[in-house]
């Protein structure tokens, strides 16, 4: 085995004579004996010793301190120790967004099923978008009341970035709840597939951002997939399609933002769409009152109660929660991961949500349309992958 010490300066060899007060003095080396090659075992590999001592010298006797190192080992390959902490770190880094991920994808499903519900028996999206935002907000003021959540320390600065944020979310909130009120489900979905399309576009308008050929190339079977469903659509209509479009839109502003938002601030992702839903109820609840009004409200509030019953009051609270929980889930996967890692999460949601939706309310659905679905969902993802 051959063995070689690391340090510093020069070693001690065994010539030299260590004195009493720590002094190295030379000696003439003196060999009876003739040199041997040292055996080395071809089963494996030698061993290097590696000394991890700062400040080491010639041994020292008396009062005088000793100086310790430490000694490791590893192949002559000069591959380093391998660290069993960050390889742990790592596996629980994977876990933590694999969760995110499932916890993000379920609380969608569950948010659409019950959101689609309250729509056919309240068509009235302005104020069930503005009980969603109601709903979060409450929420998050309850929790730093009582401190289940740290409450975020923000400023003036902070809520002026947040505030085109916000402004961009209220807009695509509004829009694609108006779309699921008029279209079904599945059909707002594939629509809202095109966001990568505009996320291309919106980027080379203002940002002056360019993009690979294949990038470009991508974009083809999303607009054709999307074009497709669109014209083969059994229920199409025209404000549940230009709603999907407008939500589209607005929600890449938002995410371009958020991202910019987000860097350099010391509030964590699950406070910063807490901000987002306190500011957004804000902007919208007038808008909400001078659109539908108390008024229009009773009349739909008494006309579901009579044909749904009790359960009505159920599936509002549930939708405006499970709304809040899911952007809430994905503002804190954002806050984990590269913006294309959450783009790939986000188009796997879709084809959950449009597979769930089809089969809880029985949506028919054309072979064509149903390829139109495929092909726009298979051209998000080869834009994701183009763009890593």
């Amino acid at each position: 085995m051959i063995c070689s010490v690391k340090q510093s300066f020069n070693p001690l060899h065994g010539a030299d004579i260590v004195s009493p007060r720590g002094y190295c003095l030379p000696v003439q080396k003196v060999s009876f004996l003739p040199a041997m090659k040292p055996r080395v075992n071809s089963l494996s590999r030698p061993l290097h010793v590696s000394s991890l001592a700062e400040g080491f010298g010639c041994l020292s006797w008396g009062s005088e301190k000793r100086d310790l190192f430490k000694c490791e080992a590893y192949e002559a390959d000069k591959s380093q120790p391998i660290d069993a902490t960050a390889a742990g770190s790592e596996v629980g880094s994977k876990v933590k967004i694999g969760a995110y991920f499932a916890t993000w994808w379920a609380l969608n499903v569950v948010f659409n099923i019950y959101n689609k519900k309250v729509l056919n028996a309240f068509p009235y999206p302005w104020l069930t978008s503005t009980l969603s935002l109601a709903a979060g907000s409450l929420i998050m003021l309850v929790s730093w009341a009582t401190r289940i959540a740290e409450a975020p320390k923000t400023d003036l600065e902070f809520w002026k970035t947040l505030l085109p944020v916000a402004l961009a979310h209220t807009i695509g909130h509004v829009a694609a709840t108006v779309s699921m009120s008029k279209v079904a489900v599945s059909f707002t979905h594939i629509i809202k597939s095109a966001e990568p399309a505009f996320s291309v576009l919106v980027s080379k308008i203002f940002l002056g951002e360019t993009f690979p050929a294949a990038v470009y190339l991508s974009l083809l079977p999303i607009i054709g997939g999307c074009a497709l469903s669109a014209v083969t659509e059994l229920n199409f209509n025209m404000i549940g399609f230009m709603g999907a479009m407008i939500s589209n839109v607005a929600f890449v502003f938002r995410n371009i933002f958020s991202k910019k938002g987000m860097k350099g601030k010391s509030v964590s992702g699950m406070n910063y769409y807490a901000c987002l839903s306190i500011l957004s109820l804000a902007l919208l609840t007038p808008f909400t009152i001078a659109v539908e009004g108390p008024q229009m409200w009773a009349v739909g509030w008494q006309k579901a109660l009579s044909d749904i019953g009790p359960h009505f009051v159920w599936w509002v609270v549930a939708q405006s929660v499970f709304y809040h929980l899911y952007n809430q889930v994905s503002y804190m996967s954002l806050n984990e991961i590269s913006p294309l890692t959450f783009s790939i999460g986000n188009t796997m949601k879709r084809i959950s949500v449009i597979v769930s939706s089809i089969i809880i309310f029985r949506t028919p659905v054309q072979p064509v349309n149903a390829m139109g679905a495929a092909i726009a969902i298979l051209g998000t993802f080869l834009y994701s992958q183009a763009k890593q």
